[in-house]
């Protein structure tokens, strides 16, 4: 629902709240031509709610919104009953009217890519408790703990339970992996975006592993492999690697891209390292 009233016209509806103000009708009627002219809304102000599409609607709320000229917008949820097209397109106009307007616009989602797309600064929150506060790029590469590490990013964070020791990072079943790092030996949880895996020639790289699945998505393949742990991992790699399922493979990653975090899901301080 767009709390449009579905007997108006377009007009109307936007013009509704100015008229109940008691706002002179010339200035209603700028408002209006500037509000649709932002909008892109001049072709149907003459038409009812039925007559438009979910994405039109969308817009057509918020115009009503605009020509009060808050101080802040409130969007909860706005392109939650849209199809994906019409997601990406309304995401789009969400953002160039952000731009435009300049006011402060609070933007309530569950959607991951509306919140680093849209956002200049996130709060991730959790059974109502602030996770991390920051903006995306923050967000993204220092996640706070588990739950940011794997809310932020498609497909998700990979993670391994793992250790750390004199010898470097252990996972279970495989070779320690030299890591540069002043935290104590502890067990711990090891954190790798799936863009941070690589291949490796089998009996190369950090870890050892079998492929599971095999997608390809364009310009990208998403492998899932076997690495002998309790859950698969995933990784993102070039369309043109393409190894076959139950093929044995190397997995590859640089220091640089581990996210450390302790057994309660929490970030751990990561000093520099090398190569996996």
């Amino acid at each position: 629902s767009y709390a449009l009233y579905p007997h108006m016209s377009v007009r109307d509806n936007i013009a509704f709240a100015l008229r109940t103000a008691k706002m002179p009708e010339a200035a209603i009627t700028a408002k209006i031509a500037e509000a649709a002219r932002i909008l892109r809304l001049e072709p149907y102000l003459d038409r009812r709610p039925a007559a438009l599409s979910g994405g039109q609607r969308q817009r057509v709320a918020i115009g009503r919104a605009i020509v009060r000229e808050p101080r802040a917008f409130l969007f909860d949820e706005p392109l939650s009953n849209l199809d994906a097209a019409l997601r990406a397109e309304t995401r789009v106009e969400i953002a160039e009217l952000h731009r435009a307007l300049g006011a402060t616009t609070i933007y309530v989602t569950h959607d991951q890519t509306e919140a680093m797309t849209l956002a200049d600064r996130i709060v991730v929150l959790k059974d109502g408790r602030v996770m991390q506060t920051g903006s995306p790029e923050e967000l993204y590469d220092r996640p706070a703990n588990v739950f940011v590490a794997q809310f932020l990013g498609s497909p998700k964070m990979n993670i391994i339970p793992a250790g750390l020791s004199a010898d470097g990072l252990s996972v279970p079943g495989h070779a320690p992996v030299p890591l540069v790092t002043s935290l104590p030996s502890q067990p711990c949880q090891l954190g790798i975006r799936p863009e941070a895996l690589g291949l490796a020639a089998p009996g190369k790289g950090a870890f050892a592993g079998r492929v599971l699945l095999n997608e390809y998505h364009g310009g990208s393949r998403i492998l899932v492999a076997d690495i002998g742990g309790s859950e698969p991992v995933t990784l993102q790699v070039p369309a043109a690697q393409s190894p076959a399922i139950s093929e044995n493979i190397g997995l590859r990653f640089d220091a640089a891209d581990v996210h450390l975090f302790d057994t309660a899901g929490d970030r751990l301080g990561l000093g520099d390292g090398g190569e996996g």
